[in-house]
């Protein structure tokens, strides 16, 4: 019966590259949210805008290759540079904007944020106008490979690698360094921490630019896989928001074990129920939501 509903349980092949599909995909969210999370756990703000980071990512990424034509390595550079890029507007807009509201009613850290959406959005629109843009694959990864036999774009594999890369570089950062043990204790008690002595509006500032650069990561990264347009950044950012409210605000692991689970869902939900495969990764949010309301491994405010 079950075999007769879903024909595709039986061939591995094909489930094995659709969870090597959902791995990338959730990759992609987790290089997306974990910087959000990271920003909220330290800073308590809801950045809406970490989407349009994303988005000037993905942006830069296109106009350094253009600059770069005919490169073999342009491709890389731009890769390097993009998210550095991110970077540092994110530096200006904490310490121009961000930095007035932090002790601000959360109601008007919402509004900043949400209407950085609508000047991030109108800058992209000037500097690089409406048009679409469009990012080849380097030339070593552009076609795809076969994974028993089944067709999987080599692209994806770059994913599969680099991604895993920085997640185990931003655990060794976290739990293994001076400047993790500091933003870990912010997330704490960040009165305690500017008690001790540590200039804590520095520590928020690259904080920021630590998770603005991963947004800018993300977006390079998926450059070549998607439309690099106007409006991009609202579809990635309710993603990320399910991805960190789902694992919990300000948990590094939760934000990975919910990409992982949501890019599977995704993936698989294509694939068994078509017709309402975007709508689930809400029903499991609502889920944890009902049973853990700070999500997977946050913890609860005080």
């Amino acid at each position: 019966m079950t075999t007769s509903l879903f024909p595709w349980i039986t061939n591995g092949p094909l489930i094995v590259v659709q969870v090597m599909s959902g791995l990338s995909v959730g990759m992609f969210l987790f290089l997306l949210s974990v910087g959000m999370s990271l920003i909220f756990g330290v800073t308590r703000i809801v950045n809406l805008a970490h989407g349009s980071f994303y988005m000037v990512g993905a942006y830069l990424m296109a106009a350094l290759i253009e600059l770069l034509p005919g490169n073999p390595l342009s491709f890389w550079i731009a890769l390097l540079l993009a998210p550095i890029g991110v970077a540092i507007l994110g530096v200006v807009i904490e310490i121009t904007l961000l930095r007035r509201v932090y002790r601000r009613d959360p109601m008007m850290q919402l509004i900043l944020t949400f209407a950085l959406i609508l000047i991030i959005g109108t800058l992209v629109l000037l500097v690089w106008g409406p048009d679409n843009k469009s990012v080849e694959r380097p030339e070593a990864l552009a076609g795809s490979v076969r994974i028993l036999g089944q067709p999987f774009p080599s692209y994806y594999l770059l994913v599969l690698g680099l991604s895993p890369l920085v997640a185990v570089g931003l655990w060794l950062m976290f739990y293994r360094t001076r400047w993790g043990m500091l933003v870990r204790a912010a997330t704490v008690d960040r009165e305690m921490l500017g008690a001790l002595g540590v200039d804590v509006s520095r520590l928020y500032t690259q904080v920021f630019a630590f998770g603005s650069w991963l947004a800018g990561l993300g977006g390079a990264l998926a450059a070549p896989t998607v439309a690099v347009a106007l409006g991009m950044d609202a579809d990635v950012l309710i993603n990320a928001l399910v991805v960190v409210v789902i694992g919990g605000l300000g948990s590094f692991a939760g934000t990975l074990i919910s990409a992982l689970v949501v890019g599977e869902l995704q993936s698989f939900g294509i694939l068994i129920f078509p017709g309402v495969s975007i709508v689930l990764p809400f029903a499991l949010m609502a889920a944890v939501l009902m049973i853990r309301p700070w999500g997977l491994l946050g913890e609860p405010e005080e």
